[in-house]
């Protein structure tokens, strides 16, 4: 019988170490049982037991624990030192920690960026690089790539991309190039269309001018002349009357004259004749 205890024993214990292998990426071994890991900012105060889970709390302040653990002490926040040049870029929490990042005009000495040194400024032509200074690189500057430039001398200043000729409706007088801009001009077509505008605004202008002057001064001459041609008519009519009445008059005249002349005619004849008898 005791032989048989024996064998359980030695059977029961490693069927625990095999079910150990087994334990899930959130938990670990402990004394034959799988354990729960403490979430992340969380540290761990006591394992698991026969009847009793994990114990876990949360991060003091000023510390973090970023990733599922089995740690009793949560890491503490790095320091952005002034003095060293650092500045806060992003604040740590209990799940991440601080970043801290060179102030500007300045980039990481080394690797670890534990302290800034001074940028060198960055010629004409080169342009102030802010990822390579996040990526502790020693030198920030960067020659202008084709379509940018930058014409001063700058610890900060980026390369400036050219400016966009067709976006403004102009073309390219000038090409850029990697210490100074687009000069930019307006476009043949547009210039040309600048000219001819304002010159068939003006003949226009003209045209109307002369109009309005043509029947502001033609209406009275014409209304003139009609009255004079109507004063006429009238002259006419009067002289032509005048020149009738003159007519019926001589003839009257004539008439008249004629008549005595006969008379005396037929008495003259009478008496000739009374004489000869």
């Amino acid at each position: 019988m005791n032989r048989l205890g024996l064998l359980g024993a030695v059977l029961l214990a490693c069927w625990q170490t095999g079910a150990a292998v087994r334990c899930s990426a959130r938990q670990y071994e402990y004394k034959g049982r799988c354990c729960d890991r403490c979430q992340p900012g969380e540290k761990l105060v006591s394992e698991c037991d026969g009847t009793e889970e994990s114990v876990c709390t949360r991060c003091e302040s000023g510390h973090y624990q970023q990733s599922w653990t089995k740690e009793r002490h949560c890491a503490p926040h790095d320091i952005c030192e002034d003095n060293a040049g650092l500045m806060v870029k992003t604040e740590g929490n209990a799940t991440h920690n601080t970043v801290c990042q060179c102030r500007a005009g300045m980039h990481c000495s080394d690797a670890s960026c534990q302290t800034c040194l001074e940028n060198l400024p960055c010629q004409r032509g080169f342009g102030f690089v802010a990822a390579k200074a996040m990526a502790r690189m020693s030198s920030p500057c960067e020659p202008c790539a084709e379509g940018t430039f930058s014409n001063i001398s700058s610890k900060t200043e980026p390369c400036h991309p050219w400016t966009s000729c067709e976006e403004k409706g102009l073309a390219v007088k000038v090409k850029g190039t990697n210490t100074s801009d687009v000069i930019c001009a307006e476009s043949g077509g547009r210039s040309s269309l600048s000219v001819l505008i304002p010159i068939a605004a003006a003949v226009v202008t003209c045209l109307v001018g002369i109009c309005i002057y043509c029947l502001v001064h033609t209406a009275p001459r014409r209304q003139v002349q009609k009255q004079i041609e109507a004063g006429n008519m009238e002259n006419v009519e009067q002289k032509q009357a005048v020149e009738m009445g003159d007519d019926i008059l001589l003839g009257q005249e004539t008439l008249l004259r004629h008549q005595p002349v006969a008379q005396e005619d037929g008495k003259e004849s009478r008496i000739a004749e009374q004489e000869r008898l």
